[in-house]
């Protein structure tokens, strides 16, 4: 049932949302012309298999960076924040859900490396296929600004934030079923939190 429901919506997504796609590649070429439209990342997906995920660019090219966004980084360009701010960075991954590499709902995909760090139990999570949102993601929607008011980014992600997006996608994966993804796609387009 999942699986046919990401396919369709995924297919009326891409040609409902045409428009937007247009207008955001426009932007970016007009904006930022000193890349490319679409960033491609690999990241790890269902059974820890990579594969290349697809956003729309919302950084500097060739920043050289960390993996983890902090709100306010100057190679995050003014329109990249703006993209960020009403996720619609996100919206190629719709892409991604037709080619069966993600879900609507699920774990965010990690960078490879991190799934790397998953022990016994939390190794579950990687029988799930990664989701555009998901339960951890509501919870921590505001994550680049709870980043940025910290002093040492990466180690409060490590320590604190990625243990915890483990436990809420672990209890995740016990737990979901068609109704409640659908509970988590509404509180994602409604900006409510987990």
């Amino acid at each position: 049932m999942k699986y046919i429901f990401d396919k369709v919506a995924s297919v009326l997504g891409l040609i409902m949302l045409l428009p937007v796609f247009i207008t955001v590649a426009l932007l970016i070429k007009i904006k930022m012309p000193d890349g490319l439209i679409i960033f491609k990342q690999k990241r790890i997906g269902l059974n820890g298999k990579q594969f290349t995920m697809y956003k729309f660019r919302t950084m500097k090219q060739n920043h050289g960076g960390s993996s983890i966004s902090v709100k306010g980084e100057k190679r995050i360009t003014p329109l990249g924040e703006k993209l960020r701010r009403y996720k619609l960075d996100e919206l190629p991954e719709l892409w991604n859900i037709l080619r069966g590499d993600m879900s609507f709902v699920g774990p965010r995909p990690d960078v490879p490396g991190y799934a790397d760090k998953l022990e016994g139990e939390d190794r579950l999570i990687l029988n799930l296929r990664p989701g555009i949102t998901g339960p951890a993601s509501l919870k921590y929607s505001n994550e680049e600004e709870v980043l940025a008011s910290v002093e040492d980014p990466v180690r409060y992600n490590n320590e604190i934030i990625y243990p915890d997006k483990i436990k809420i996608n672990l209890d995740y994966y016990y737990n979901h079923n068609i109704f409640s993804d659908i509970m988590i796609i509404w509180r994602t387009i409604f900006r409510r939190n987990y």
